[in-house]
């Protein structure tokens, strides 16, 4: 639907602006519109690797133990199957504290881990755990205490 909708709009856009002479402004909200968005996605990569290099330096101390001891009452509330020695525990205490953070980007990846290991221990292969569709829920959920990416939008679009 967006692949009709947007070139739509961009095609009603060159129109509007040929029927009333302004391609000017056209030409030059454009070209704008170009070097805001390459300045916001510079932003995001510079968030992105510094908060995804802070995730990995916490994944190879022990702070990552701390984490877990800090979540374990919700964690033993909302994953009851889960022991606090398995893998997929870490994992998940990882990705939810990246999305505490608001790295969506930098919880991507860990979330796909955890649910790697979820499935590794699954006993039917064909259907999800409970603990895989809870964390599927608080993943979709999406906590934030701080909104990185808001922050990033908003820093990249100072003038």
């Amino acid at each position: 639907m967006l692949n009709k909708l947007w070139p739509g709009f961009i095609i009603v856009s060159f129109i509007y602006a040929i029927l009333n002479f302004n391609m000017d402004e056209l030409n030059n909200s454009v070209f704008e519109s170009c070097e805001q968005t390459v300045k916001m996605i510079l932003s995001f990569i510079g968030i992105m690797c510094m908060w995804n290099g802070i995730m990995e330096i916490i994944k190879e101390t022990t702070l990552i133990n701390k984490i877990t001891k800090c979540l374990s009452p919700i964690m033993k509330f909302l994953f009851p199957d889960i022991k606090k020695e398995n893998k997929a525990y870490n994992e998940i205490s990882m990705n939810i504290v990246a999305n505490l953070l608001g790295l969506g980007n930098a919880a991507t990846p860990l979330g796909l881990k955890a649910i790697k290991s979820l499935q590794e221990e699954n006993k039917n292969k064909e259907e999800l755990s409970n603990s895989m569709i809870m964390f599927t829920v608080i993943n979709t959920m999406s906590i934030q205490i701080i909104p990185t990416t808001v922050i990033a939008i908003r820093s990249s679009l100072r003038f």
